[in-house]
C-alpha cells in the first residue's frame, strides 16, 4: 500500500559499491547513529546550519527529524530527495537532491554528509557522481548547483573533479560571524557521462511523476 502512495521508498540508485535509497525508519535510525558518531573532525564545521554542533543524541534526532519534515512536506515545485548511502548495506552517510520550481528551471542543489570513519574512500565521490548522473540523464537536470565553504578542502575537492566552475560566492552569518562559501555550478554540457552500467536506478517510473520532470 505504501509504495501505490509513496513511490519515492522503491527508488534505489546503485553503483559498483554504492547503494542510495529512501531509507524506512530503521534504516534512517542507523544512518542517525553514523551521525551521532560524528561526521567531521573536532573544530571544523562545514555546514551553514551547525547540527554537527549537537551533542549526539540530538545531533541522531536532527537527521531524524530533517529527513522526516522532507518527507512530509514534498511536492512537485519544492523538494528535496535524502537518500541514505549503503556500502554493502552498511549505512555510511546521505546524500540530498533539491530542487523548486523543477519544471521550469531544470535546476538541482546537493547536499551530503559522511561518517567520519568512511571519509578518504572516495565514497563521497562515488555517491555524488550517481546523485548527478540521476538529476541530468533521468530526470532532465540543466545544472547542478552546490555552495561550499572556502576552507572545506574534502568537498571543493570533490566538486572541481565532477567538474563545477566557480560562480560567485555567498556570505553568511554562523556564530556571530561571517563566513564565506563558494558558489559552484556544473551544466549540463560541461558534465562528463559515466559509463552507463556503473548506475543502476530502480523504482523511478511511477516516482518520476513527484519530481515533476
Amino acid at each position: 500500500m505504501l509504495n501505490d502512495y509513496w513511490p519515492l521508498a522503491q527508488l534505489k540508485l546503485a553503483t559498483k559499491r554504492l547503494e542510495l535509497r529512501v531509507p524506512n525508519d530503521d534504516e534512517l535510525s542507523e544512518l542517525a547513529q553514523v551521525a551521532a558518531i560524528g561526521v567531521h573532525e573536532p573544530g571544523q564545521q562545514p555546514f551553514l546550519t551547525p547540527w554537527t554542533d549537537l551533542p549526539p543524541r540530538e545531533r541522531a534526532l536532527h537527521v531524524m527529524q530533517q529527513h522526516w519534515s522532507r518527507r512530509g512536506t514534498w511536492c512537485a515545485e519544492d523538494w528535496a530527495l535524502e537518500m541514505g548511502i549503503f556500502n554493502a548495506d552498511q549505512p555510511v552517510g546521505m546524500v540530498t537532491l533539491k530542487a523548486r520550481n523543477f519544471s521550469v528551471l531544470r535546476e538541482v542543489k546537493t547536499e551530503s554528509w559522511l561518517g567520519l570513519e568512511f571519509h578518504r574512500q572516495g565514497i563521497g565521490t562515488e555517491a555524488r557522481t550517481a546523485l548527478l548522473s540521476f538529476a541530468f540523464e533521468r530526470l532532465g537536470a540543466v545544472t547542478a548547483l552546490t555552495e561550499v565553504f572556502q576552507d572545506n578542502i574534502g568537498s571543493q575537492g570533490v566538486s572541481r573533479r565532477l567538474g563545477y566552475r566557480p560562480d560567485g560566492i555567498s556570505r553568511d552569518v554562523l556564530a556571530g560571524r561571517v563566513v564565506v562559501s563558494d558558489r559552484l555550478r556544473l551544466d549540463v554540457s560541461d558534465w562528463a557521462t559515466p559509463d552507463p552500467t556503473d548506475l543502476a536506478v530502480t523504482g523511478l517510473a511511477k516516482a518520476l511523476p513527484f519530481f515533476s520532470a
